[in-house]
C-alpha cells in the first residue's frame, strides 16, 4: 500500500501542471502559413510546384518524441485551393534530425488531382504503401505523384523521406 501511494505521489509531481493540448485549428493554420512562406523563399522550385498542385498537406511543427528510441509527431492542414479542406497528423519512428534539432517542418504537394483523390478515399495513410508514394522534391515529379518537402530553419533537410510515416485524418 506505502508503495503504491508512493508512485502515486512520484506520478503527480513529474507530470506537467496544465494538461498537454492538441494544437487548435488556428494555430496549425498559422502554423502553415509560415511553413510556406519558409518553403517558397528558402527552396527552389517550391513556390512554382505549390502554385499548379491540386493540394498541399502541411505539418508546421513535427516534434521528436521520446528518449533515446523516439519517434515523432505532428498536426497539420490539407489546402485545397489555399483554403483548409482536412486536419491531418503524422506519426513515425524515425525522427531524422541532427541532434540538437527538435522541430521541423514536413509539407507533402499533391501534383496532381489522381494524388489527392487517392490519399482522401482513405482516412489513414502509410507513406510507400497503398499507393501514396511521395517523391523527393529533387525527382521529377509525374501526374500521379506527391513530392514531400522536410525542413527545419536551416533549410532543406538532405536524405531524408517521408517513407513509413503516417498520415491520419483529424476530427476538428
Amino acid at each position: 500500500m506505502r508503495g503504491t501511494i508512493l508512485s502515486l505521489l512520484f506520478l503527480f509531481a513529474v507530470l506537467p501542471g496544465s494538461p498537454v493540448r492538441a494544437d487548435s485549428a488556428e494555430q496549425i493554420r498559422n502554423g502553415a502559413g509560415d511553413a510556406l512562406s519558409f518553403l517558397r523563399d528558402n527552396i527552389d522550385g517550391a513556390g512554382e510546384l505549390m502554385d499548379r498542385a491540386a493540394a498541399v498537406l502541411v505539418f508546421p511543427d513535427v516534434v521528436k518524441l521520446g528518449f533515446g528510441v523516439g519517434g515523432e509527431y505532428g498536426e497539420g492542414v490539407l489546402l485545397v485551393a489555399g483554403e483548409p479542406a482536412g486536419y491531418y497528423a503524422t506519426s513515425g519512428a524515425a525522427f531524422g534530425l541532427p541532434p540538437g534539432s527538435g522541430v521541423k517542418s514536413e509539407v507533402v504537394v499533391f501534383v496532381s488531382d489522381a494524388a489527392l483523390q487517392a490519399f482522401l478515399e482513405r482516412r489513414s495513410w502509410r507513406v510507400g504503401e497503398g499507393g501514396l508514394v511521395v517523391a523527393n522534391p529533387s525527382s521529377t515529379a509525374s501526374g500521379d505523384q506527391a513530392v514531400g518537402y522536410i525542413f527545419a530553419e536551416t533549410g532543406l533537410v538532405p536524405n531524408l523521406s517521408l517513407d513509413g510515416a503516417k498520415i491520419t485524418r483529424l476530427a476538428r
